[in-house]
């Protein structure tokens, strides 16, 4: 994936890894770039920042009618999505007893807003014979988010869904990314620490808080090679072999942290 000239689309784009991609790709010479996201103001500011290749969108990607005619709306401006980032998601900070509609809400944009997408951009990368999707799944998707039981179950099932996806549509030209990166120094990390939850202050303790700008440089990376798992924090490719190997002894290591941070 060589983005010059490209036509990109960046849910979750207005704050945080989403927006610098949308900054990135219009600096490696993307042809469009448009900024999606739930609130449309914040949506339409970033834009501004990323330049005149950006267009805003506002769109809720638990509402499969908006997504599809996000995906409609731009094949009508550009003629083509070349580039698809389904990069929207919320944590909870919830256990099991995390009331239902934290459950539902973490079901439907970590996990159905991707399924959304891939009925929607399919069919006409499919005829076109490609596209790649880029599905921002976190380290939580191949390991645990300690502390947060709707975040690790669902972005478990993201990850599934994207490998699912690169399985099937691979020998038709279409290329998928699963995103997985550990701390990033978000809204999501901050607010997180801020109410004392303890996911994110495992993250906060478990190794580099990297930047948003420094997660969209492994992403542009990534993207060139054409690999399935993009991993900002290398490490975690050592984790995940590390809890494959000895589940035991990987999940007494953080119950061993979890009572460090607890005590």
């Amino acid at each position: 994936m060589n983005l010059t000239d490209r036509v990109v689309v960046v849910t979750g784009g207005a704050g945080g890894i989403g927006s610098a991609l949308a900054r990135r790709f219009a600096a490696e010479g993307a042809a469009a770039v448009v900024v999606a996201d739930l609130d449309g103001d914040a949506a339409r500011a970033v834009a501004g920042t990323v330049g005149p290749v950006a267009h805003p969108v506002r769109v809720d990607v638990t509402d499969e009618e908006q997504v599809s005619a996000l995906v409609a709306d731009t094949e009508r401006r550009y003629g083509r999505i070349d580039l698809f980032c389904a990069n929207a998601g919320v944590a909870t900070g919830g256990g099991v007893d995390a009331p239902d509609t934290d459950w539902d809400r973490a079901w439907r944009v970590n996990v159905l807003s991707h399924v959304y997408t891939a009925r929607a951009v399919l069919p006409a990368m499919l005829a076109r014979g490609g596209g790649h999707l880029l599905m921002t799944c976190s380290a939580a998707g191949v390991l645990t988010a300690v502390g947060d039981a709707p975040y690790t179950a669902t972005k478990h099932a993201a990850v599934g869904f994207a490998e699912w996806l690169a399985i099937t549509y691979r020998d038709r030209g279409i290329r998928v990314s699963a995103l997985c990166p550990q701390g990033v120094d978000t809204a999501m990390l901050s607010e997180g620490l801020t109410a004392g939850h303890l996911g994110a202050k495992v993250i906060a303790a478990s190794g580099a808080v990297l930047t948003p700008d420094q997660v969209a440089d492994s992403v542009v990376a990534g993207l060139v090679e054409e690999r399935f798992l993009i991993l900002p924090h290398p490490e975690v490719a050592a984790y995940a072999l590390r809890r494959a190997e000895d589940p035991d002894g990987w999940q007494a290591g953080l119950r061993k942290l979890v009572r460090r941070l607890t005590a």
